[in-house]
C-alpha cells in the first residue's frame, strides 16, 4: 500500500508548544470580541445631535445642521491641533467644551441673580435632559439662549483677532456664519457634557469636565474603577512574577553557552534591495530633523505667544499647523525606518537573492512615500487656508489628531504599506513554504500584514459622524495600531535580529514573541477604551478601559526586568567571542527602548490612565509628557536602533564611526530626559494641581498656559532641545548620508545577503538548517549548552 504523499516534505515542525499558540489566539480573539461590543455600544449610546435647539417660546437657537457644519469648520481649520473638544486634541488653546460650559454657566447664573437659588436653577438648566428623541428637538432656557448669543460674539472676537497673539494666524476665521456654526458645535459638546443620560444620574461624558456651576463632579464609576484598576495592577504583577519565578518559561537564564565568532559587517554581501534602503534611512533622518525643528517652533508658542524672537511666526506658521506637521512627521519618519528595516531583514532571514524586480519596487515605494509625505504636509498647509473647497477632507486635512492628513493621502499610505507587505511576501515565500505557521518566519509576516490592516480602520473616520463615533475609529490607529500591533511587529523584528546574530536560539525568541502576544493582547486591545472615558461613551466602556489598561502595565514591568537577563546573556556571548560584537550601539538603542517603555508607556501612561486622574488631567501637559516619553522613547529609539543596525552594513568601514553613534545615542536620551523631567512633567503636575484646585477650564486657558511660571519652565527646555537636535539627530543624518554617497557596491548582480556564492532555491533551503557560515555569526564551540 502506497503511503499518502506528504504535503510539504521539507516543512519544519512547530518549534513551540501548542499551548502557547492556543493561548495567543484565544486571548486575541477575546480582546477583539469585547472591542466589537464596545463599538456596538458606541453607535448605540453616543450623544445625539438635536435637529434643532429652541427656547420654550419656539425661537431657534441653533440647528443640527449648524452643529455638523461647525464640526467641519473645527476640523478643516486644524483646531484640534490647537485646542480640544471633550479633552482630546492639542495643548495650547482651550478645551472648547469646558470653556463654553463654564462661560455659559456663569452667564446663566448671573441672569438668575447669582444667589443660591440661582445656582440651583443653573444646575437644573444644564442637568435636566430636555431632548425629545421623537421630534429631535432640544429645549433650552432663555438664559442659555442669551449665553449662546454672548459666546457667539466672544468667539467672533477670538478667532477673527486681527493682531493674532493666540497661536492661530491673524483673522483665522472671520465669516459670521462659520462663527455661529463653530459656536453651535461647542454648545452641543457642552450640552452632552452636562445633561444627564436618559435614566442615569450623570452626563453623556460621565460628568466630565469638573464644573461645580453645573453640578459636574466625578461619578461613582470614575472613583470605584480607579481603585479596582490599581488592585488589578498590583495583583496581576504579583501573579505574573510568581509564575515566572516558579517556572522558567522563557528558558534563557544561563542555558545558552555557545561561543560565537561574529562576522565583520563588511564581509556580508548585500542585495540590491538592501542597498536601496540607504535612501530610506536618509529620508528617515531628514524627516526626523525637520520634525524636531517644527516641534521646537510649536514649543516656543508656549513660552512666548507674542512672537518668535521678534518674528510674527503665526502669520506663516501658526501653532496648529506646526503641531500638525510635528505629529504627522513623527509617524512618517518612524514608519519609514520600520518599512526599511523589514526590507533589509528579509534577505538575512531567507538567505536568498532578491526576487526579480525587488530593488525596483523598493525605489518605487520610497518615491510613493515621498509623494505622500510632501503631498499631505502641503495639503494641510493649503487646507487650513481654505483651499480645496468641498474636497477639503480629501486633499487638505481631515483634522483628526494623528489622522490629520487628507483621506486621499491616507489611502495612498495604506496602499503603500500593502505593497510593502507584498514585497516581504515575494522575498519570503520560499522560506514560508518550508515553515510551520507557528514559527518565527510566519510570525514576522503576519505581524507585518497586520500593520496596513489595522491602519486601514482609520479610513472609517468620517467628519460627518458625531465626535464620539469618529473618535472610536481614530483610536483604532492612535492606540491599537501604535501600541499593540506596531509593538508586536517590533518584538518580532528584534527577536529575529538576535536570532540572526546568534545571541539566542529561535525557540527562546519564539517564547518571547508569544509571551508578548499574550500579555499585550490581554490588556492592550480592550485597554484601548481608556481613551474613551469621557468622550460620550457609556460607563461600561469606562469600566473596561480602566481595568484592562491597568493590565497593560504588567507586561511592560515584567519584560523590562527580563530585558536585563537578555542583555546579560548578550554580554556573555560577546565576551566569549574571539571577534568583536559589531552591533553594540544598535543593542544600546534597544536597551533604551526597554527603559523608556517602562517609564514612558508604563509609569507615565498609568499615571494618567486612572479614570479619577484622567478626569482632571486629560489634555494637560502630563498627557504630552507621556506621549513624548512613549513615542520618542519607544518607537523613536527603535527606529534609530533599526537604522544603526542596517547602516552598520551599508556604510563602508572607513566612513563608519562608533563614536558618532555613541554621541547620537547619549544625546537623544539625555535630550529626551531633559525634555521630560525639566519641562513637561513639572508643568503637567502644576497644571493638574490647578485643574483640581481652581478648575479644569481655567487650567486649559491661554492665560494659565502663558503665565510667568510656566514660561520659565518652557525656556528651561531649550538646552535639552539643542542637545537632542545637534548631538542626537545630526549625527544620524550624517551617517545616513554616508550610506547614500559611499554605499558599498559589492554583491552586484542579485547576490543574496549572506552566502558567498550564488545559490539555487534547493541549495538555499538546505542551507537554512545546515550552513552556520551563512549566518551573521559562526558557532565556534557548543559545550552542551542547549536551549530549554
Amino acid at each position: 500500500m502506497t503511503p499518502p504523499a506528504a504535503t510539504s516534505p521539507s516543512r519544519r515542525d512547530r518549534l513551540i508548544g501548542r499551548g502557547w499558540v492556543q493561548a495567543a489566539v484565544l486571548i486575541t480573539l477575546f480582546g477583539f470580541f469585547v472591542l466589537v461590543l464596545m463599538g456596538y455600544q458606541t453607535y448605540r449610546s453616543s450623544p445625539p445631535i438635536p435637529e434643532r435647539a429652541v427656547t420654550a417660546a419656539g425661537q431657534t437657537v441653533y440647528t443640527g445642521a449648524d452643529v455638523r457644519a461647525g464640526q467641519d469648520v473645527f476640523l478643516k481649520n486644524g483646531l484640534m491641533q490647537y485646542g480640544s473638544v471633550f479633552g482630546h486634541g492639542a495643548y495650547l488653546g482651550p478645551d472648547f467644551t469646558a470653556a463654553y460650559l463654564h462661560r455659559s454657566a456663569e452667564i446663566v447664573n448671573r441672569s438668575y441673580g447669582g444667589s443660591d437659588t440661582a445656582t440651583r436653577r443653573t444646575v437644573d438648566d444644564f442637568k435636566r435632559n430636555t431632548y425629545d428623541d421623537k421630534s429631535g428637538t432640544l429645549t433650552v432656557s432663555d438664559a442659555q439662549a442669551q449665553a449662546f448669543a454672548a459666546l457667539t460674539r466672544h468667539y467672533a472676537e477670538f478667532f477673527a483677532a486681527p493682531e493674532g497673539k493666540t497661536g492661530l494666524r491673524p483673522k483665522a476665521i472671520t465669516d459670521p456664519v462659520q462663527i455661529k456654526q463653530l459656536t453651535s458645535y461647542f454648545a452641543w459638546s457642552a450640552w452632552a457634557a452636562s445633561t444627564e443620560r436618559p435614566g442615569k444620574k450623570y452626563s453623556y461624558t460621565n460628568n466630565w469636565p469638573s464644573e461645580p456651576l453645573v453640578g459636574n463632579t466625578p461619578t461613582a464609576d470614575t472613583v470605584v474603577w480607579s481603585v479596582l484598576s490599581l488592585v488589578a495592577l498590583i495583583g496581576g504583577t504579583g501573579a505574573l512574577f510568581a509564575a515566572f519565578g516558579r517556572w522558567n518559561w522563557l528558558g534563557w537564564h544561563g542555558r545558552d553557552q555557545r561561543e560565537l565568532r561574529f562576522r565583520e559587517p563588511r564581509s556580508v554581501p548585500l542585495t540590491p534591495s538592501q542597498r536601496a534602503t540607504a535612501w530610506f534611512f536618509f529620508a528617515m533622518a531628514g524627516l526626523f530633523l525637520v520634525q524636531t525643528f517644527v516641534g521646537a517652533a510649536g514649543q516656543h508658542y508656549r513660552a512666548d505667544l507674542e512672537s518668535f524672537f521678534g518674528i510674527p511666526l503665526d502669520r506663516w506658521l501658526p501653532y496648529n499647523l506646526v503641531r500638525t506637521w510635528h505629529v504627522q512627521l513623527s509617524l512618517f519618519w518612524v514608519s519609514v525606518s520600520f518599512l526599511a528595516a523589514g526590507i533589509f531583514l528579509v534577505p538575512m532571514i531567507t538567505r536568498r537573492r532578491d526576487p526579480k524586480g525587488q530593488s525596483v519596487l523598493t525605489h518605487l515605494l520610497l518615491g510613493a512615500l515621498v509623494v505622500v509625505v510632501l503631498g499631505s504636509l502641503l495639503g494641510e498647509l493649503a487646507g487650513m487656508r481654505g483651499a480645496f473647497g468641498k474636497l477639503w477632507s480629501w486633499f487638505g486635512m481631515q483634522g483628526f489628531e494623528y489622522l490629520d492628513l487628507g483621506k486621499f493621502w491616507q489611502i495612498l499610505m495604506t496602499v503603500g504599506m500593502a505593497v510593502w507587505v507584498a514585497m516581504l511576501w515575494r522575498g519570503m515565500r520560499h522560506k514560508l513554504a518550508g515553515e510551520s505557521r507557528s514559527n518565527l518566519p510566519w510570525l514576522f509576516f503576519f505581524a507585518a500584514l497586520a500593520l496596513p490592516v489595522v491602519y486601514a480602520t482609520g479610513l472609517l473616520t468620517d467628519h460627518g459622524d458625531t465626535y464620539t463615533i469618529t473618535d472610536f475609529w481614530r483610536f483604532m490607529v492612535v492606540h491599537l495600531w501604535v501600541e499593540d500591533f506596531l509593538e508586536l511587529f517590533t518584538t518580532v523584528m528584534v527577536a529575529y535580529i538576535f536570532v540572526l546574530l546568534g545571541v539566542v536560539r529561535e525557540k527562546v525568541a519564539l517564547r518571547v514573541v508569544y509571551l508578548d502576544i499574550v500579555l499585550y493582547s490581554a490588556g492592550g486591545v480592550i485597554g484601548t477604551a481608556h481613551h474613551w472615558y469621557f468622550n460620550g461613551e457609556p460607563a461600561e466602556v469606562l469600566a473596561l478601559g480602566a481595568f484592562f489598561s491597568a493590565l497593560e502595565v504588567i507586561p511592560l514591568t515584567f519584560l523590562t526586568v527580563e530585558a536585563w537577563s537578555f542583555i546579560r546573556l548578550g554580554a556573555r556571548q560577546e565576551s566569549r567571542s574571539p571577534t568583536p560584537f559589531p552591533h553594540r550601539w544598535a543593542v544600546m538603542f534597544l536597551v533604551a527602548v526597554g527603559f523608556w517603555n517602562f517609564l514612558g508607556a508604563g509609569v507615565f501612561g498609568f499615571l494618567i490612565n486612572l479614570p479619577i486622574v484622567s478626569y482632571y488631567e486629560m489634555g494637560t501637559m502630563l498627557t504630552a509628557n507621556h506621549g513624548h516619553a512613549a513615542m520618542m522613547g519607544v518607537y523613536g529609539m527603535l527606529a534609530c536602533g533599526f537604522a544603526v543596525f542596517a547602516l552598520r552594513y551599508l556604510v563602508p568601514r572607513k566612513y563608519w564611526s562608533d563614536r558618532l553613534v555613541s554621541i547620537s545615542f547619549w544625546s537623544l536620551n539625555a535630550g529626551l530626559a531633559w525634555m521630560v523631567f525639566v519641562t513637561l512633567m513639572p508643568i503637567g503636575l502644576l497644571q493638574l494641581y490647578h485643574a483640581v484646585d481652581v478648575g479644569y477650564w481655567d487650567a486649559r486657558s491661554l492665560a494659565y498656559v502663558g503665565n510667568p511660571t510656566n514660561a520659565v519652565f518652557e525656556w528651561l527646555r531649550l538646552p535639552g532641545d539643542v542637545v537632542f537636535i545637534v548631538g542626537g539627530v545630526a549625527p544620524l543624518l550624517w551617517l545616513a548620508w554616508n550610506a547614500v554617497i559611499h554605499r558599498r557596491r559589492d554583491g552586484a548582480g542579485g547576490r543574496d545577503g549572506l552566502a558567498t556564492q550564488p545559490q539555487s532555491a534547493e541549495s538555499a533551503d538546505a542551507a537554512d538548517s545546515r550552513e552556520p557560515e551563512l549566518a551573521l555569526f559562526t558557532e565556534v564551540t557548543d559545550p552542551g549548552g542547549r536551549d530549554a
